[in-house]
């Protein structure tokens, strides 16, 4: 494998999901065979979720200020990119901070139930609809309030808290708004527009309003957790949420090599689309992906799929994944963390990096529907198929791999 200045390499990794924080917690999940998905199945029942992990927030946002004016969603982002930011050994660099770029993957940001639940229930008691939403606008709707629903405040927190203050991206898009993060950073470094990028989004999936967006297309998983490959005659749609925040840092190896940083593993491609969902388009599609991006002339690697667990495109994906890999394992990391929509990709992204660098031979998510590794894969293929639109897959090869 050839090491040119511009090859696109992750420097830094910064998680938080149900599994823990940071990438000890991680790197234990990838390298051990304990396998607690830590669900709560009673605070949003009849909704399974995975919870965010108990965090200490002023460890990456001190000012009680700063932690005070935001939600979970942007603490559990935040949070995961100074993790990045810290692996990375960049957190106290300055000036590298001041000119990485960032590209973000984020949703609608989140709302005041409180408020939410008092429009609706005088709706139900007024006729004059549009009165009555003026009246609140003037005197529940804080323009506060209307900011920290901008998708873009993830972004500008990070700025704030991180000061990480070159170009600035927010991608929307559900699972599609990962990818894009993703293919967009490794492009701009690959064409010698940018040397470092922060790279990742954020959700908080213990909020009834999220539920209900999931639930409306008849998607949330309802009653007994079971992995994703399991969730077919389970009751509900087969998606189960999880709170999360998965940040990395990706920049050119001339980059790193010059300041000495650790290389977790090089993005050797990166590549996304979207259409039509009949299982023979979805196949042709996810083919084309895997000839773009060198995923099919991998030599016995490891796949890790940010399949969703809806039910019948978990199904056709299962099969394609079988037909395109059909001797690699197949790890459903979903079933651990649960999905986290918008940072899905990055998230594959940043397991697959730690898996390569801690040289782990992982073990099955699900026992009963994954296949055992016999030894540490040398190439990760991480795979993200939206559960409503986009698709995505990217190739990671370890450090070691280069020969």
């Amino acid at each position: 494998m050839s090491e040119a200045a511009n090859d696109v390499v992750i420097t830094g990794v910064g998680l938080v999901t149900a599994q823990g924080v940071g990438n000890d917690a991680h790197v234990a999940l990838l390298t051990g065979s304990e396998r607690d998905p830590h669900v709560d199945a009673r605070t949003l029942a009849p909704y399974p979720v995975h919870p965010k992990p108990e965090i200490d927030w002023s460890q990456q946002i001190p000012r009680r200020g700063d932690q005070r004016q935001m939600g979970d969603w942007q603490r559990l982002g935040v949070y995961a990119s100074g993790l990045a930011l810290d692996d990375a050994g960049l957190k106290d660099d300055a000036e590298a901070c001041a000119a990485m770029d960032m590209v973000i993957a984020a949703g609608g940001g989140e709302r005041d139930q409180s408020v939410d639940s008092m429009i609706v229930d005088a709706a139900a008691e007024r006729d004059d609809h549009d009165a009555l939403v003026n009246e609140k606008l003037t005197s529940e709707l804080r323009p506060t309030l209307f900011l920290a629903q901008l998708s873009n405040l993830l972004a500008g927190n990070i700025s704030i808290v991180h000061k990480v203050t070159g170009s600035s991206r927010t991608f929307m898009g559900e699972e599609a708004a990962g990818i894009s993060a993703v293919e967009t950073a490794a492009a701009r470094i690959r064409a010698g527009q940018s040397t470092q990028a922060l790279v990742g989004g954020s959700l908080n999936a213990e909020r009834a309003d999220m539920l209900l967006l999931v639930e409306a297309a008849s998607g949330a998983a309802r009653g007994e957790w079971s992995p994703v490959w399991a969730r077919e005659n389970a009751a509900g749609g087969g998606i189960v949420l999880g709170s999360g925040g998965a940040f990395v840092i990706l920049e050119s190896r001339k980059s790193a090599n010059a300041r000495g940083a650790t290389i977790h593993a090089h993005l050797s491609g990166v590549a996304g689309d979207r259409g039509a969902r009949t299982p023979d388009r979805l196949a042709e599609r996810m083919r084309r992906l895997a000839e773009e991006t060198g995923a099919l002339e991998a030599d016995a690697p490891l796949v890790l799929s940010g399949a969703s667990g809806l039910k019948d495109i978990t199904r056709d994906e299962r099969a394609i994944l079988g037909d395109l890999f059909p001797h690699a394992p197949v790890r459903g990391y979903g079933s651990l963390t649960g999905h986290l929509i918008e940072p899905t990709f990055p998230l594959g992204i940043a397991l697959a990096a730690l898996a390569l660098k801690a040289n782990a031979a992982v073990a099955p998510f699900d026992a009963e529907n994954e296949a055992p590794m016999r030894v540490p894969a040398k190439t990760a293929i991480v795979t993200t198929l939206g559960h409503v639109r986009g698709e995505g897959m990217a190739v990671l090869q370890a450090e070691d791999a280069n020969g």
